[in-house]
């Protein structure tokens, strides 16, 4: 069995977490052994979530040298940090495992990067390619040609129509639509609901039907 820890405690990291077991379930033979945690709230170490430790903080990564790994953190409060929590642990893209839950849907012409995580009745289409550590929330729907950056997270319900372009670290809300060949600019957030009809400029918040511009990142 391959050994994986998952980064972050509670909301996605256990559903993660729930993915993982699903797959052990699914197989002949259990794929996964599920050693834990590491989260950096010092609060949260050494406690137990959903039947599993938390190990310590990500710096700790490297302590676990026969180890693969799986991200879990990443919310509308911190999406844009995902490349840089990811980079603190020093480790190598090979050491992050690509998790997707046996009852998302995910063409055989799709591409899906390393450290990426499909949920349960997500739709990733033919042709759609999605980056590393790249998050799809259930009933997140990504249509054909469809590019989504590295550690972007689409949330649950979020739909990326054909040809939609998606940067680096953004975040697509929960029930957000985005229509054809539309471009969004890397570390952007589009909110919940929101109509995403015409390109977003990186770095930017966007809400509403049609989805207008509130506010920059930084």
């Amino acid at each position: 069995m391959k050994e994986i820890i998952i980064f972050g405690v509670g909301g996605n990291c256990i559903d993660i977490l729930d993915a993982i077991l699903e797959l052990n379930t699914h197989a002949r033979a259990p794929v996964y052994r599920v050693l834990g945690f590491l989260d950096d709230r010092e609060a949260v170490w050494h406690q137990e979530f959903a039947g599993h430790m938390v190990l310590g903080p990500l710096s700790e990564a490297g302590k676990h040298p026969g180890c693969m790994f799986v991200n879990g953190i990443g919310s509308v409060r911190n999406f844009w940090k995902r490349p840089q929590i990811i980079a603190s642990t020093g480790l190598s893209l090979d050491r992050f495992e690509t998790i997707i839950h046996p009852r998302a849907c995910v063409s055989r012409l799709a591409s899906i990067g390393r450290g990426t995580v499909v949920m349960q009745n997500a739709t990733v289409t033919a042709q759609a390619t999605l980056g590393n550590h790249v998050t799809v929330l259930p009933n997140a729907v990504i249509s054909h040609d469809a590019v989504i950056g590295d550690y972007t997270c689409s949330a649950s319900g979020a739909c990326a129509a054909g040809g939609v372009q998606v940067g680096t670290a953004c975040y697509l809300g929960a029930g957000c639509a985005v229509n054809n060949g539309v471009k969004i600019g890397d570390s952007s957030l589009i909110g919940m609901g929101a109509v995403v009809l015409k390109d977003v400029a990186a770095g930017s918040v966007v809400v509403g039907n049609p989805a207008r511009v509130i506010r920059k990142i930084c």
